[in-house]
């Protein structure tokens, strides 16, 4: 995979969140970086895991879930194209606190985490995109916490498709499903009535 192609896919993630990043800066996360492809369907880490690489979705889509003590698949988030993925070293955990996996062929440039967190504390312009991006996750945070305390289920699903409008045809119901906590069944049958409220 050529610079320029790197270099571009970074650019397109920096002017997304507004960052501006200087061609020193740029060759600092390019130096500390590798790409790699995930074929669809594998598992790209796992609970455990120590966190020296965190990654950016250059194509594809990756779901971050977890097994609960029942064995059960609990989808907490997804990472499409243009976002974050395995960050939790970011936030300093040294382990892994979900299973990670590519629900499409995922092309990731992988980072190390403590060569980033030192780019953030030496760049002024890098840390201040830092801030943006903890506050931007600390509100996708609450718009989650929101949705389980005071929205019922078909009301947290019509949320998640204006939140993700081009995913929802993208991910399989069941992982939509339990990140919204509730059954296929029940999305199956909330999908339904919408499509039946449509039609009249």
């Amino acid at each position: 995979m050529d610079k320029k192609y790197i270099i571009d896919q970074i650019r397109v993630f920096a002017d997304r969140n507004n960052i501006s990043i200087d061609d020193e800066t740029l060759g600092a996360i390019i130096s500390a970086s590798s790409i790699r492809v995930i074929p669809k369907g594998k598992i790209i880490a796992s609970m455990g895991d120590d966190t020296s690489f965190a990654g950016l979705v250059f194509s594809g889509m990756a779901r971050c879930y977890y097994i609960d003590k029942d064995g059960n698949d609990i989808t907490r988030g997804f990472s499409p194209a243009g976002s974050l993925c395995m960050d939790e070293g970011f936030m300093g955990y040294t382990e892994r606190l979900c299973m990670w996996e590519a629900l499409e062929e995922t092309t990731i440039m992988f980072c190390k985490t403590a060569a980033v967190r030192k780019i953030i504390r030496e760049n002024t312009a890098f840390k201040d995109v830092w801030i943006c991006l903890l506050e931007n996750a600390l509100r996708y945070k609450i718009y989650r916490e929101n949705g389980f305390l005071v929205e019922n289920a078909t009301e947290r699903y019509i949320r998640f498709r204006k939140h993700f409008p081009d995913l929802s045809d993208r991910i399989p119901q069941k992982h939509i499903a339990t990140y919204l906590g509730i059954t296929p069944e029940s999305l199956s049958r909330i999908r339904g009535a919408m499509r039946e409220e449509t039609d009249l």
